[in-house]
């Protein structure tokens, strides 16, 4: 129970009459209200306050360690010292309660509220100044790019600091009686929420969702001024994290008597073609001062592919009577039959099917409250000699790890940019994701499910040992129980989730026994909450004489599958040390590429580390895209298969990664992203993104040739010429002259000729499947740049404010070619009613801000990201100009939408 105030206790005992009136009359049901418009924003306390709203006392950081190697050693925590002031935390802490399973652990609220006098939380304080933002929102990403000093590791944006969001809320008075709750689905970090000035309660993990209860605070019919502080601190992430509160904010509005927070858990069993057992546990919340009892029933539905409940219902659950005691919570339980169930599944040879539960609670014949819950009826099953089985069907990992941040957009969660991210990897042929490092946002996991991606869900980064100075490994001790347990209850209905990690790379791997036990601790906690799902923890170091391993489920190793720099590959050790558990690579590869960036002479290993002349240019910045050169602890995309390919009860891989990111830009710590995706920062395929293609959809004809061939200067030089292929040989060809036809041989996964001469003209593959004729393809020498040409991957967007139309601009010669090493500068400029987001071009060096309309293209190519105003309809027009090149423009639609921005 989360102790209240005697003020408190008296508002909630107000709340009895109402509950008794829902017998008589029909109530208002459950609102879910979304309140991203119309926030101030201000960065930085009012003076001389900040010591007084901390949540706790940090270390002192005095040396900078960002950049330190991603595979440095964790180091044990250091203490902070006692505090000067007094600090938030003990009013934060009982926010969590509810996920503290054990009563006699849960945190009691100070019987005296804080006292403070700061200006930013009073209602009459006159915040017209602040900058007017709507949410999700990234207060870094606009940058300016910090181009010198240690911030290359967190992207070389600005996102630490204090920041403070203000908002009138609207509550009307006839919302009294009512429960009341804020739900803030990603803030970073260090929330503390006010409500007309007094301390509601907060939450220190940037990368969770949870709620605060706002209803003894809240004035129904009355001024209603909230106010969110975060305090995101320097020196508490390895990669960009954004600042801000970057994820979707809702009001929920019920009756006291309703659906708990996350208050449904489906559990199926004997998932088949013919039938499937769904069983529906419901939990429940009494916010009354009087006892209730209400009925619970519940019709399942189907959804189409939208996520729309389309005709009638498929199956009930028998309504249940429960009595539910004043101030307390309770559950029911049941569970039907679904006949010829609709079964969920990855495409191509499944489908992603999905239900709905409507489950309505009803007190005296009149419904209090009704919750929906999306599902899937699925048989997952992991076999230790073979890896996933769903729905009888073996599925292989074809998987990728990716970041949060959306590139220019960063950390700010969009929908439309999310989706685009998963379309472009589904094309390459990609079935899986892991969450790296930690919960997703919750439209994401929307996504997996409605696309039929399988999904590794990850909680934390680090537990008790650091990787940087400020981590959460502050709170972790706190915190963890509270983290986890909200993580599954948020997660555990979605049926793209197959797998819960509980770490990546923690320093724990290093400490033996007292690691072992922090594992099978949150391993309970995992198989307390949903049993129904196996655990692991990506593991970079841990052997397989360590106890870290026997604490989960499934082994999972970055790196170590084919080896981390001179040390063996060691997937044959854990095999033999734990032939029950499913074996797979949790981070495979961390191979490194700029985008159309050769750099000669070529390796002729299969593998290389990034070095001078040998892979990077450390004049440029650029690493070669050969695709051969990897980070230190990595390999290439070959050797990493090669190790696989070996045992084949290795269950997949998940790559590092799907897409570059904002910070970690190894190896060149001065630029501003990753070199590590298969798609560069703007979206833009790189060639090894056809390298996976050919390998993880052989059945789609493919002949990819690199490097393009326009090289003036080179004229009489070998420049090897590389071919990935879905093909099993191939013959190459120089204007017209065989430079010889070869085989793929085993653990062989491109074909290479590297003695090829350079000379303008022509280069085309015919590729060979079995003997036959596969695919083809021809890359030309292009004249001098004379023109731009813009393409947009939607030409209709909703004029909502948040729909994205995302438009290529190529630089072109005359007939149109592109211009493989084109850098002009490119201005964008735009009518109508829309306005330009921000532009990239894909290049980790570049520090141009991403709300500029002005950027160079790199290597030919750039791309400027446009939405439509709210609400404004119409034709919008977006135009590219270049000094002495033809300029280009495409016309979008936007189209008007009817939003309530209610749920």
């Amino acid at each position: 129970m989360n102790p209240l105030s005697n003020r408190n206790i008296l508002a909630r005992l107000m709340l009895c009459a109402g509950f008794f009136a829902m017998a008589a009359t029909a109530a208002p049901q459950r609102e879910r209200v979304l309140i991203n418009a119309d926030w101030r924003f201000q960065m930085g306390d009012p003076a001389g306050t900040s010591d007084s709203l901390r949540y706790d006392v940090r270390p002192e950081v005095k040396t900078s360690e960002d950049g330190k190697a991603a595979d440095a050693m964790p180091d044990a925590a250091i203490k902070a010292g006692a505090a000067q002031t007094p600090v938030l935390k003990p009013w934060i802490l009982p926010s969590g309660n509810a996920f503290i399973r054990d009563p006699a652990r849960r945190y009691q609220r100070p019987a005296q509220e804080p006292r403070l006098d700061v200006a930013y939380l009073k209602a009459g304080y006159d915040d017209s100044a602040w900058k007017r933002v709507n949410l999700p929102h990234d207060w870094a990403i606009a940058g300016p790019f910090l181009e010198q000093g240690p911030y290359g590791g967190v992207g070389r944006l600005p996102s630490w600091g204090i920041g403070w969001y203000r908002k009138q809320l609207a509550i009307p008075a006839s919302d009294k009686g009512r429960s009341i709750f804020l739900d803030v689905e990603g803030a970073m970090s260090y929330a503390s929420v006010w409500l007309n000035g007094k301390l509601v309660g907060g939450w220190p993990y940037g990368y969770n969702s949870w709620r605060v209860d706002l209803t003894p605070y809240v004035v129904p019919g009355g001024a209603n001024t909230l106010a969110i502080r975060l305090d995101n601190p320097p020196e508490s992430s390895r990669w960009y994290p954004g600042g801000g509160i970057y994820r979707n904010v809702w009001l929920t509005k019920t009756n006291p008597g309703h659906v708990g927070q996350w208050g449904t858990h489906v559990k199926t069993a004997n998932v088949g073609k013919a039938s499937a057992d769904v069983a529906l546990e419901v939990a429940l919340d009494n916010d009354s001062a009087a006892a209730a009892s209400v009925e619970v029933a519940t019709a399942i539905y189907n959804l189409d592919e939208k996520g729309a409940r389309t005709g009638g219902v498929v199956a009930s659950i028998a309504p249940q009577r429960i009595d539910l005691a004043p101030h307390a919570s309770g559950k029911s339980a049941g569970s039907v039959t679904i006949a010829n169930p609709r079964l969920w599944g990855p495409p191509p040879t499944q489908r992603p099917n999905r239900y709905v539960a409507v489950t309505t609670v009803k007190r005296d014949g009149a419904v209090v409250d009704s919750y929906e819950t999306k599902f899937g009826l699925r048989d997952v099953r992991m076999d230790p000699d073979k890896g996933m089985f769903v729905n009888g069907e073996h599925i292989a990992f074809k998987g990728v790890n990716n970041h949060h941040d959306l590139g220019a957009l960063g950390a700010a969660f969009n929908v439309r940019a999310a989706e685009r991210q998963l379309e472009i990897l589904i094309e390459m042929g990609t079935n899986a994701l892991r969450m790296s490092h930690n919960p997703p946002a919750p439209e994401l996991l929307e996504l997996t499910d409605r696309m039929g991606i399988v999904v590794i869900n990850e909680i934390f980064d680090v537990w008790e040992r650091k990787k940087t100075a400020l981590d959460t490994h502050l709170i972790f001790p706190d915190w963890h129980e509270q983290d986890l347990r909200s993580m599954l209850r948020r997660d555990r209905n979605h049926p793209s989730v197959v797998i819960w990690s509980i770490g990546n790379e923690v320093g724990e791997q290093y400490s033996g026994e007292a690691g072992a036990v922090i594992g099978s601790r949150l391993t309970a906690i995992v198989r307390e909450e949903d049993a129904s799902r196996p655990t692991m923890t990506a593991m970079n170091y841990a052997r397989a004489d360590m106890p870290l391993p026997t604490t989960v489920d499934m082994i999972s190793v970055n790196y170590q599958g084919a080896g981390i720099r001179t040390n063996p590959g060691r997937f044959p050790e854990f095999r033999a040390r734990f032939p029950d558990k499913v074996i797979f690579s949790s981070e495979s590869a961390s191979a490194l590429s700029s985008r159309g960036e050769y750099q000669f002479p070529v390796t002729g290993a299969l593998t290389s580390p990034v070095r001078p002349d040998a892979g990077g240019d450390w004049t440029t910045h650029q690493v070669s895209a050969y695709e051969l050169y990897a980070a230190d602890f990595g390999t290439s995309a070959d050797r990493s298969w090669a190790a696989q390919d070996q045992y084949p009860y290795v269950a997949g891989e998940f790559v590092w990664s799907g897409w570059d990111y904002l910070g970690e830009p190894t190896p060149f710590y001065s630029s501003r992203s990753s070199y590590s995706g298969m798609i560069d920062l703007a979206g833009f395929k790189k060639d090894r993104y056809y390298l996976y293609q050919a390998r993880w959809r052989p059945e789609l004809p493919l002949a990819h040739i690199l490097p393009h061939w326009t090289w003036p200067g080179r004229e009489g030089k070998v420049t090897p010429v590389h071919v990935f292929t879905s093909g099993d040989e191939a013959e190459l060809f120089v204007n017209g002259k065989s430079q010889g036809r070869k085989k793929r041989t085993e653990f062989e996964y491109r074909l290479r000729w590297d003695l090829v001469t350079y000379e303008p003209g022509e280069v085309k593959v015919v590729a060979y499947k079995q003997g036959k004729e596969w695919a083809t393809s021809t890359v030309r020498t292009v004249g001098a740049a004379a023109k731009l040409d813009v393409s947009p991957d939607r030409k209709q967007i909703a004029a909502d404010g948040l729909d994205l139309s995302f438009i290529t601009l190529r630089v072109a010669d005359k007939d149109g070619s592109t211009v493989p090493t084109a850098n002009n500068a490119v201005k964008f400029s735009i009518e109508g009613p829309g306005e330009i987001v921000a532009t990239d071009n894909g290049d980790p060096t570049s520090f141009v801000p991403f709300p500029s309309a002005e950027r160079p293209a790199f290597n030919g190519l750039c791309l400027v990201i446009v939405r439509a105003k709210p609400g404004q309809g119409g034709a919008i027009t977006v135009r590219a100009e270049s000094p002495a090149l033809q300029s280009a423009s495409v016309t979008l639609q936007a189209q008007p939408v009817s939003h309530t921005g209610k749920r």
